[in-house]
């Protein structure tokens, strides 16, 4: 008989979710942090665009980061919160 009183359930099998939010949540941190970078320390950013070379790097990053780490974080989150539910229905 096994030590724990859990009915005995198999491990759920790894569909990529935690991969999902763990690399959207990384992409996103890195985008703010980039964005963050821009405004305090490489001269922040006008109409026309960023001041300083450097800054126009850390621009792409934003732009680029910002909306692919976030559709990968929702798509996270959305299989995250499926797999609750069909857990839940066991």
């Amino acid at each position: 008989m096994p030590a724990s009183s859990a009915p005995n359930r198999a491990a759920p099998p790894d569909d990529g979710t935690r991969q999902l939010l763990k690399w959207g949540a990384w992409i996103v941190g890195t985008g703010v942090l980039a964005a963050v970078l821009l405004e305090t320390v490489l001269g922040g950013f006008t109409r026309t665009g960023a001041t300083t070379n450097t800054g126009w790097f850390a621009l792409i990053v934003v732009l680029a980061n910002l909306p692919f780490g976030s559709l990968l974080l929702g798509l996270g989150i959305a299989k995250w919160l499926r797999n609750r539910r069909i857990a839940r229905g066991r």
